[in-house]
């Protein structure tokens, strides 16, 4: 499979409980068609799940995308948030505006200056969350294949094998922003129906109204397109420019 597009570079930013193995279908096509992509994993998640402690908050974790677009020299990157790294995105680009050419929410959080994760989260994940600080625990569970809708079975089982605790601090700092995010110049969200959250149905309906924004409805998957349909959110990504 071949790309008419110029070679990019993709910084993939994953959701909560996942990790870089995520994107991992999406990340092959996009490298198939010459483009340099970096799909890192957020402290205390996945590979990095030993790393787990109360001292990670939402800083931690956009210091993580911070420092890879430094010392891996990324520049005219199109920045990608899914679900969760729609706060670790929003609070990256206000460091990194001058190198990132793009954005791309799917299906993420598309948070306010002052905001917290905590503010956003819907009942069953705040019930989580208090029930894990009253036991003193660092993080919560992360989220299954069902929560998620993923649409095959065989998807689903290798999911929920791959699926590990978030880490509490992240959804209680709140985030940081100047305005950078609404500079970058080619923005684009995306939307999920079959994964029902009112809060990413907000953040579509505001991406909608801005002209700024481009925006696409994925039907048929779940809340991550990027294992239902990496070669529709390739196709997507590839286009925005």
């Amino acid at each position: 499979m071949t790309s008419t597009s110029q070679p990019r570079t993709f910084v993939l930013v994953h959701g909560a409980g996942h990790g870089a193995w995520a994107w991992r279908r999406l990340a092959d096509l996009l490298r198939a068609h010459g483009h340099r992509v970096h799909t890192p994993t957020l402290t205390g998640l996945a590979e990095r799940s030993h790393l787990m402690s109360g001292d990670i908050t939402l800083q931690t974790h956009i210091q993580d995308v911070v420092n890879l677009f430094r010392w891996e020299d990324v520049e005219d990157a199109t920045l990608v948030a899914h679900s969760y790294g729609g706060w670790v995105v929003s609070g990256a680009v206000e460091q990194l505006e001058s190198r990132v050419s793009a954005l791309a929410y799917v299906d993420a959080f598309l948070p306010e200056d002052g905001q917290r994760g905590h503010d956003l989260l819907n009942e069953q994940q705040k019930a989580q969350l208090e029930a894990a600080k009253a036991l003193g625990e660092v993080s919560r569970p992360g989220p299954t294949s069902t929560a998620l809708r993923i649409q095959r079975p065989e998807d689903a089982a290798w999911v929920d094998a791959h699926i590990t605790p978030q880490p509490l601090g992240v959804s209680m700092d709140p985030v940081r922003l100047s305005g950078a995010r609404e500079r970058v110049r080619h923005k684009l969200y995306v939307r999920t129906p079959l994964f029902p959250q009112p809060v990413f149905d907000a953040a579509l309906a505001r991406c909608q109204a801005d002209a700024g924004w481009r925006t696409a409805v994925m039907d048929g998957c779940g809340h991550d397109p990027m294992i239902d349909d990496p070669e529709g959110l390739a196709a997507l990504l590839e286009g925005l420019k």
